[in-house]
Formats: structure tokens, sequence, C-alpha cells
């Protein structure tokens, strides 16, 4: 499996242009509460899948992503895109960059379960600890959405082994809510199937993606939201 860490250090662009391939989410956060006048913290933002979809509907976004090499990339399309209402910062998840009660929404978009997986040492106290400051920068009644995996190249859900402690302490223990939604990715051509899969997926799906000639990628995520109420902290 290729070394994420090294993705969104030296392959930021390669990266951007794989989620470009996929669905906006924007309706599926407006599904779950409405954006006006937001103040948004969108949490490994990374070239900005969220952000960029948010800025024209919120209004402000504080854009965090430990990689400074990804948001170099989002400060980027901030100025193609004169998105003048969003601030980016490095930031780990467990010390989010962010004022107590200052967000109305926080997002996270396949990116707590780098800390959340059974493979990382202090998992479980890893989460709880994004928890708390996720509740810490939330104002009261405000919403935390997070996405993660649920499968690539799964047509239902089949999450990874060493993510359902996680997604079960989300459900389980934090009370979110959840549900699960397809992002496909939708290819132009076998070689840019290859050229945008491999670096990330490694092997065993691009040898799926030849084998079935697919220029449709099926992929399952999975969706949880919560809402802080007022006893919450």
């Amino acid at each position: 499996m290729p070394d994420h860490s090294t993705v969104y250090t030296k392959q930021t662009e390669l990266y951007d242009q794989m989620i470009s391939k996929q669905p906006s989410l924007l309706k599926v956060i407006e599904e779950i509460t409405p954006l006006n006048d937001l103040d948004v913290i969108d949490m490994g933002a990374g070239s900005g899948r969220l952000t960029t979809i948010l800025a024209p509907h919120v209004n402000s976004i504080l854009a965090l992503d430990s990689s400074a090499e990804m948001l170099d990339l989002l400060d980027e399309k901030l100025k193609d895109q004169n998105s003048l209402n969003v601030e980016t910062q490095v930031a780990d998840h467990r010390n989010l960059q962010a004022e107590n009660e200052s967000a109305d929404l926080v997002v996270a978009g396949w990116t707590i379960c780098y800390l959340a997986s059974t493979n990382v040492e202090n998992n479980v106290h890893n989460i709880n600890e994004i928890m708390k400051e996720i509740m810490r920068v939330l104002r009261t009644k405000g919403t935390v959405i997070i996405f993660e995996t649920l499968g690539t190249g799964c047509e239902t859900p089949n999450p990874p082994e060493f993510l359902k402690q996680y997604y079960s302490l989300l459900e389980n223990k934090y009370g979110f809510s959840h549900k699960w939604i397809r992002t496909d990715y939708q290819f132009e051509s076998l070689r840019e199937a290859d050229k945008l899969t491999r670096f990330f997926f490694g092997d065993d799906i691009v040898d799926k993606v030849v084998k079935e000639n697919l220029l449709t990628l099926p992929e399952c995520a999975g969706v949880w939201w919560l809402k802080k109420e007022n006893n919450e902290s």
C-alpha cells in the first residue's frame, strides 16, 4: 500500500487530480445543515475538496491541515477563485488552531482516520482528543460532519477492518448519526484511471481497474454527523 504521508507532501497535484474525478459533496452537506452565513472549520482540508465548494455559500472558512504542501496548493486555488473568506493554517486534529465556540460547522473529509486507525498507537485516545477539540470549537447547535472511506472498488459498504473500531465509537460512544453514499471516480480513459489510482490505492485496485476495463471506479463513503447540544463541551 502506498505511503499516504508521502502523497500529501510530494504528490499533491496528482492527489488533487484524483479527487477531482469524484462528485461534489455540497448537496450531501446541505441535506444535513443549511450553509448560509456559517463560520466553518475544515479539518484536513488538503487541496480543498470541501473548502472550495463551501466557500461561496458560507461566511468564513478556517482550512486546517497537517501538510503545509497541501495547503500551499489550496492557497493557489483560492487566489484563482478570489475566495477572500478562507484562511489556511497548519494544525494537528488534536490541537485545532481555533478559538472556543468559533464555528457553526466543522467538516472533516477522509482525514481523522489517519489518527483513528487501529494501526496507530493510542488511536482511541486520539479519537477522544479530536472529539474534545471539535466540541470545543463548535458553537451550541453547531454541527460536525465527518466523511470516511467504506471501501474503494466496492459497490456496497465494505469498511477496512482497521477502521471499524473508529466507526463504532462514532456511532455508539459519541452518538453520531450516519449513512453511506457513493463517491465513484469517473475517468476519461484507462490510462488516466491507472495514473490517478496506482499512486494512491496500490496495485490491487489498479489490477481490478485494468482487468474490468473500469472507467467508473466504484467507491463507498460513510457520512457521520452530530449537532452540539447545550450540555456538551
